[in-house]
């Protein structure tokens, strides 16, 4: 039989892994920039954790969550997004009894939804996502969303611009609920099976449903910006005027409400018209959720924080971030004699902290050459048998073409000079 890999997941070849480290690097560095510090929690929870958190009326927790039950008949789900993790770890860690109120955390790494694959978007894909606890400021707001555009400027995409709109305090979202129900109401009946069972448990889903999206009561149905409370309305009108000082270009779009259950007051998505993802592409999303923490049985401790589909990230990324390195050295033996010196050598230099490897296929110099630019080497070095009984090694530069023949015991010096005199990668 022929095995492959599972439909929805793919092998991420070592061609493409250092495009990937690329990426995981540019993240962490822009983490660091911002304090926040990763977190890693378990690939798979109890499926309790996301239908409370996430929300049982969800399409993530009805219709794509991978749940099984283990062998003591407990009921366990791959991981569908990030956010859920992080909130249980810092209740059950009691992260919020640390002397600094705030603490901000990113993760990134594999998570599973059953949905249908397409371009960037799979059964098993990575996700890079940033949790903010501990304050309800809307200073914290704008600190995530600059750090999301950050993130996708430094990625070079164009066009991007950020959607943002508020859902309010519970006050507020009390209000709009029942102005939702009363809006949906008359025509319940035209309306799609998950529609009317949202109606009851959490009408602001029935903005996000796939079916019904051009019936004519979508596009006059009221908007949350529309039943804000006092304090609600003041903080998000600070969110606005933060981000006018910093000349982040914004939209307030009214029609984003976000699919899962537990955000609150802000929320945002970093859209780009860039060609390299197609107009109107969401890259990432996320907003303010206050009552995640205590729901999962800490206390009242509110938090703000986004997500990236890191697929979506690589797309954006395109060719040109990535640049092969390449090896320090390659080493070419050529006879028994030579390959048992390679092997002192290759792990002398390991040691010492350069990149390298060394033919072990018994071939001719052109042969070895070949290799040796495929692995963009910046030094061959040839030891023949005139080269092991005088104790040398014959040291080819591969971008000026120069070739030195160097004593064994200088080996390390002879390479450290020559990159030290520029001669790196011209």
């Amino acid at each position: 039989m022929a095995y492959s890999a599972p439909r929805g997941t793919v092998d991420i070849l070592s061609d493409q892994s250092g495009k990937w480290q690329q990426l995981e690097q540019l993240l962490r560095t822009i983490c660091a920039n911002y304090n926040v510090k990763e977190m890693r929690t378990p690939i798979f929870e109890h499926t309790e954790l996301f239908t409370r958190a996430v929300g049982d009326t969800t399409d993530v927790v009805t219709k794509e969550m991978y749940s099984f039950e283990d062998k003591k008949g407990r009921s366990i789900t791959l991981r569908p997004e990030g956010t859920a993790g992080i909130a249980r770890s810092y209740v059950e860690h009691k992260l919020y009894s640390l002397p600094e109120k705030l603490q901000k955390y990113y993760y990134m790494g594999p998570m599973f939804r059953y949905e249908r694959p397409q371009n960037g978007r799979q059964r098993q894909f990575h996700q890079f996502g940033v949790e903010m606890l501990g304050l309800e400021s809307p200073y914290t707001d704008v600190e995530a969303m600059v750090l999301a555009v950050t993130v996708v400027e430094a990625l070079g995409l164009k066009d991007i611009k950020l959607h943002i709109n508020s859902l309010g305090d519970d006050e507020s979202r009390d209000a709009y609920r029942d102005a939702l129900k009363q809006h949906f109401q008359p025509v319940l009946n035209e309306l799609c099976y998950d529609c009317n069972q949202r109606f009851e448990k959490n009408p602001l889903r029935i903005l996000d449903c796939k079916v019904d999206r051009d019936h004519p009561t979508m596009k006059t149905a009221p908007k949350t910006i529309d039943y804000l409370s006092e304090s609600a309305k003041a903080h998000f009108d600070k969110v606005c005027s933060l981000l006018d000082d910093l000349e982040i270009d914004y939209v307030v779009d009214t029609n984003l409400v976000r699919g899962l259950d537990y955000y609150s007051h802000t929320v945002f998505e970093v859209i780009s018209d860039d060609p390299k993802l197609g107009a109107g592409a969401t890259v990432g999303a996320g907003g303010r959720y206050n009552t995640l923490i205590s729901e999962l049985g800490g206390p009242v401790v509110p938090g703000v924080g986004f997500a990236f589909g890191m697929e979506r990230l690589m797309i954006a990324m395109g060719d040109e971030m990535v640049e092969e390195d390449g090896l320090d050295v390659y080493i070419m033996p050529l006879g028994n004699e030579a390959k048992d010196l390679s092997m002192q050598i290759i792990t002398m230099l390991r040691a010492n902290g350069f990149t390298c490897d060394m033919d072990q296929c018994d071939r001719g110099l052109k042969g070895q050459f070949k290799s040796a630019d495929r692995f963009h080497a910046h030094f061959s070095m040839i030891i023949g048998e005139d080269e092991v009984q005088k104790e040398v090694v014959n040291m080819k530069c591969n971008h000026s073409k120069e070739q030195t023949i160097v004593p064994l015991e200088n080996i390390v010096e002879f390479i450290e000079k020559h990159y030290e005199g520029g001669h790196h990668h011209e």
